[in-house]
C-alpha cells in the first residue's frame, strides 16, 4: 500500500478547507468499503485521506411527515435499513438497501458513499431519483440543494465542485395512496451489481394514477428517469394494458450498453419486464 497524509476534521469547514487545499490527491472517508479496495489495488492514488467521521451530526436518520426522511454522510446502509421511518415509509428503498452487498458490508458503508461513486448500477439511486430526493451540500461561503435526478453527469461523475461535501440526503414524505417498489435484478442473489433495476413511486387518488415516477438503473451512463412511460400511467387505472404500454414505452427510453454481466438487448428485454412487475409489485404492497 502507497503511504498517504491522515487528516481528521472536528467540522465540515475544516474538512472543506482541507479537500480544496489538498488538491485531487484527497478524499474522504467515511465507511470506506470501496475506497480502501481501490487503495490496496492501487486503482486509485491517494495521498491525503480525510476523515469525517468526527464531524458532528452527520450520523443522524430524521422524519417527520411533513418535511420526510432526512439522513446524514455517516448513515450506513444498515441503520437506514433498519429505520422505522425507511420501514414504514419507504418500501422501494428499503427493498434497495437489503439487496446492497452483504450484511457486513452494510453495516459499514455509507449510504451517501454509494450514491458519491455515481455509478449506474448503485442499488440506492433507483429509488432514491424516483421518490424526489435531494442531496444537501456544504462548502465555504454556503452549500446547496441539488434534486438527485441532476446530480449526476456520468459513470462516477457528479455536479460537486472543489471543496464541496455532500452532508445529507432529504426525500419528500409519501402522499397519501403513493404505491413504490424496486426490483433488482443480476446474475445472483447477493454481492451482486445490478444487471438492471428498476424503481417506480406513484401518487394515486380514488383508484387512479395522479403521479408517476419511473428509474432505471444500469441501462444508460447515469440513473435514468422514463418521463414518456410516467406520462401513460398517469390518469389511468394502471390496468394491465396501460402498465404494459408504459414498460413497453421505458424499454424505449432507456439506453444500455452490452458488457461482461449483459448484452444491451437483454437489459432492454428486462427494462420492461421489471417494469410491469414494479407497478405490480407496488400495488400489492400497499393492498
Amino acid at each position: 500500500m502507497r503511504r498517504f497524509e491522515y487528516h481528521e476534521p472536528m467540522t465540515l469547514e475544516e474538512a472543506s478547507t482541507l479537500l480544496t487545499t489538498l488538491g485531487e490527491g484527497a478524499f474522504f472517508l467515511a465507511g470506506g468499503t470501496d475506497l480502501f479496495v481501490e487503495i490496496r489495488e492501487r486503482l486509485r492514488e491517494v495521498r491525503h485521506l480525510v476523515n469525517i467521521k468526527r464531524v458532528p451530526g452527520l450520523d443522524r436518520i430524521d422524519y417527520c411527515d411533513t418535511g420526510g426522511l432526512r439522513f446524514g454522510a455517516l448513515v450506513t446502509a444498515g441503520q437506514l435499513e433498519a429505520s422505522e421511518a425507511v420501514i414504514a415509509h419507504y418500501p422501494n428503498l428499503r427493498a434497495a438497501l437489503r439487496q446492497l452487498a452483504s450484511i457486513q458490508v452494510r453495516n459499514r458503508a455509507t449510504v451517501i458513499g454509494n450514491i458519491c461513486r455515481a455509478s449506474p448500477s448503485a442499488d440506492t439511486i433507483p429509488p432514491l431519483i424516483a421518490d424526489g430526493a435531494s442531496i444537501e451540500t456544504y462548502r465555504i461561503g454556503g452549500g446547496r440543494s441539488i434534486p438527485m435526478a441532476e446530480f449526476f453527469t456520468g459513470p462516477g461523475r457528479s455536479v460537486l465542485e472543489k471543496g464541496e461535501i455532500v452532508v445529507a440526503v432529504t426525500v419528500p414524505a409519501p402522499m397519501p395512496g403513493s404505491l413504490r417498489a424496486y426490483i433488482k435484478h443480476g446474475r445472483r442473489k447477493a454481492m451482486e451489481l445490478a444487471t438492471v433495476g428498476v424503481a417506480v413511486s406513484l401518487d394515486t387518488a380514488g383508484g387512479v394514477c395522479t403521479g408517476a415516477r419511473i428509474a432505471l438503473g444500469a441501462v444508460g451512463p447515469v440513473v435514468l428517469r422514463a418521463p414518456l412511460a410516467e406520462a401513460l400511467l398517469v390518469g389511468s387505472k394502471l390496468d394491465a394494458a396501460t402498465v404494459a404500454a408504459a414498460a413497453e414505452q421505458a424499454m424505449q427510453e432507456c439506453t444500455p450498453i452490452s458488457n461482461v454481466r449483459s448484452s444491451a438487448e437483454y437489459r432492454r428485454e428486462m427494462v420492461g419486464v421489471l417494469t410491469r412487475r414494479a407497478v405490480s409489485q407496488a400495488q400489492e404492497v400497499a393492498a
